[in-house]
């Protein structure tokens, strides 16, 4: 379940919601690295939106922490 996020959507979603998906998403992005050291891993390129999409949550994350309104 790969699925690049947009920031709009991300915003859109509570504390929780984004706590929980970072979990998720760090949770796949282990199973994908173990199917790249196994060879079996058929698209590379889902590692990089994988750690992409961690980065875009925590982002959203660290504005709400800091008061910001984007």
């Amino acid at each position: 379940m790969v699925i690049l996020l947009e920031i709009s959507a991300l915003r859109k979603l509570s504390d929780e919601e984004l706590k929980k998906k970072i979990k998720e998403t760090k949770e796949e992005l282990f199973q994908k690295r173990m199917q790249q050291a196994n060879g079996t891993l058929e698209k590379p390129v889902v590692l990089r939106t994988l750690r992409r999409d961690v980065a875009r949550m925590k982002t959203v994350l660290k504005e709400r922490e800091l008061g910001g309104n984007k």
